[in-house]
């Protein structure tokens, strides 16, 4: 792997690590004020869902990486080696072209959060919109904004002061995970294509009962 991979499969690791564990936190904090002090975190479960999302966008893109994501590879397995390697090839591109769209369409969505302008093109991006007015004001329900972000009021709000942190922080794991997502389907395209590897997936549950099986095998063998 290059050094620039490594230090991106870092970041995702120790945020994903991260996100884990302040939603645990948060959560057990949340409950632990309702039923010891009979109040709550009002912001809690706004955050934990914001949380959430960033975990599960993040990890679809980290699990690409370490073909992690499960799949059937029964009729992939039936075929030889070449003609495996040109199914990955043609899987590889659909992926490839299926996160390009992800990414156009969530840019287009996150780009007025942050005073930008959409992409032109109903497919592929053929320039960008104009005209289109900024949602920077734009804020979430309850989640406050902490003192290390106040510049984005300056940034995105005419340095007016933010009541609620504005949606465009957020929002940013879409745009932000889906180039992630694009640059591991590419990745592993590149790795298919040098013969590094024949597939894109990995089928854990399928070994995990394959394994499981020969384990009740032995045993019966051995009670007879």
């Amino acid at each position: 792997m290059t050094k620039p991979s490594n230090w991106i499969e870092r970041l995702e690791e120790n945020l994903i690590a991260f996100l884990l564990g302040a939603m645990t936190l948060l959560t057990f904090a949340n409950v632990a004020a309702r039923y010891a002090f009979n109040t709550n975190i009002f912001y809690a479960l706004e955050l934990t869902v914001f949380m959430f999302a960033w975990l599960v966008l993040l990890g679809a893109s980290y699990a690409v990486k370490k073909s992690a994501h499960l799949g059937v590879d029964a009729i992939i397995n039936l075929a030889g080696k070449p003609m495996r390697r040109k199914m990955a090839l043609f899987v590889s591109a659909v992926c490839i072209l299926y996160a390009a769209l992800l990414l156009k369409g969530s840019w287009d969505y996150w780009a007025p959060y942050a005073n930008l302008q959409p992409t032109s093109g109903r497919w592929f991006p053929t320039g960008f919109t104009e005209n289109v007015r900024g949602q920077g004001w734009y804020e979430t329900q309850d989640v406050p904004v902490p003192f290390f972000m106040t510049w984005l009021e300056t940034v995105f709000n005419d340095g007016d002061p933010y009541e609620k942190m504005p949606k465009v922080v957020p929002y940013l794991v879409m745009p932000l995970s889906m180039a992630l997502l694009l640059y591991r389907f590419c990745q592993a395209g590149i790795a298919v294509w040098k013969g590094q590897s024949d597939m894109l997936i990995v089928s854990h549950e399928a070994e995990e009962d394959v394994e499981e099986a020969a384990k009740l095998i032995k045993e019966q063998e051995k009670d007879l």
